[in-house]
Formats: structure tokens, C-alpha cells, sequence
């Protein structure tokens, strides 16, 4: 992380010492759009752990363990849910299929957006959320000021390390209060807030 981030950041006092005692933060390089998209969906509600080992048995449906639309959507349901996929995120990742295929879109398609522009694009696929595509802002796209009120960690990590207490809209408009501080590197202060729960 740029020590100017670390700087501002450490301005606050609770990620000062986030700062000084966690791992810095290290978004994971993105595989393209496509293939991130789909494993932001595979994750959705569930816990890192259970994520990672639905997706990886997902990406083994693939010989290559790299997966393309076409073939995705020549699968039957059964072979998508034989891998611990609900009906309904197998739904999704066949609605994120074939919106590939349609708009054609890549990682380039997207850059020139600002991050409202991306979230209201994506969502327009059904099964895609504002938490999926902020997932996809932060991850794919490495953008450093989003701010996802939705995460239940992140809500975890708030409520522990500042102390935030209501639930709903209330927790809600709390963080992004809290948050504010935080700007332009928002990004950047919600992975300190994943890691404080480790």
C-alpha cells in the first residue's frame, strides 16, 4: 500500500493501529471480468471459507479450470448444483452468461465509468446486486473509494472496532458517517475492517 494511503488512513486513530498490526492490503489480481463476476456471485452471503470452496469446485466443471460463458451455459442445473450451487446463484451465473455473450463487455468497457455508472450497468443482470458489483469496483477494477454498507463484515468490523451500535439503516448511515473520514481510500479502510475479524 502507497505510504500517502497509510498516512491518511492512520489519521483515524482505530485504523492507525489497524494499520500498524494487520498485513497491508493486497486485492488479489484480477482473472477478467467475466470469470470475477462469477465468483462474486458464488460468494454472495456466504463466509470466505464456504466461498472459496463452492468456487473452487465450480472452476473444476472446467477442464481448464477457466470459465467461458459457452460453456457455461451448456450445462444442465444439475451439474451446476452438483457443485454446492443454489438453484439460484446457478440462475445467476447463466443470467451473467449470457449478458457476456450479448454486450461483449471487458475490464476496458468499464474503466472510463465512474462507480455509479458500473453498479447501475451490472445490475441490470438479475442476481446482480450493488454488494456484487461493489465487490467487482474493489476487486477487479481496483477502485480505492468504495464503500460497501451492505458487507456483513465490514458492518462486523465497524460495530467491533468503533464501537457502532443499531441495526438496518441506522447501522447503515452510522458507517457511511464513520466512513467519511476515510475518503478518498475507503477501499483500503474496508479491507483493515475484514481483517480486524480474523
Amino acid at each position: 500500500m502507497d505510504k500517502k494511503i497509510a498516512r491518511h488512513l492512520s489519521k483515524d486513530p482505530v485504523l492507525k493501529k489497524l494499520v500498524e498490526t494487520c498485513p497491508p492490503p493486497a486485492f488479489r489480481k484480477s482473472v477478467g471480468l467475466y470469470p470475477d463476476l462469477l465468483r462474486s456471485i458464488v460468494g454472495q452471503q456466504l463466509s470466505g471459507k464456504a466461498a472459496e470452496t463452492i468456487h473452487g469446485r465450480f472452476l473444476g466443471l472446467f477442464g481448464d479450470r477457466s470459465p467461458r460463458a459457452k460453456k457455461l451455459l451448456s450445462f444442465e442445473m444439475e451439474d451446476l448444483r452438483s457443485v454446492g450451487l443454489s438453484r439460484q446463484k446457478a440462475s445467476y451465473l447463466q443470467n451473467v452468461s449470457e449478458f457476456f455473450l450479448k454486450e461483449k463487455i471487458e475490464h476496458s468497457d468499464l474503466e472510463d465509468m465512474d462507480d455509479e455508472a458500473v453498479i447501475k450497468y451490472l445490475t441490470q443482470i438479475k442476481g446482480v446486486g450493488r454488494w456484487t458489483v461493489q465487490m467487482i469496483l474493489m476487486f477487479s477494477l481496483n477502485r480505492p473509494d468504495v464503500m460497501p454498507v451492505d458487507d456483513l463484515g465490514i458492518q462486523n468490523g465497524m460495530v467491533k472496532n468503533y464501537g457502532l451500535t443499531g441495526t438496518g439503516r441506522a447501522l447503515k448511515q452510522k458507517m457511511i458517517e464513520t466512513a467519511e473520514a476515510w475518503r478518498p481510500y475507503r477501499s483500503y479502510a474496508c479491507w483493515y475492517m475484514w481483517r480486524s475479524l480474523e
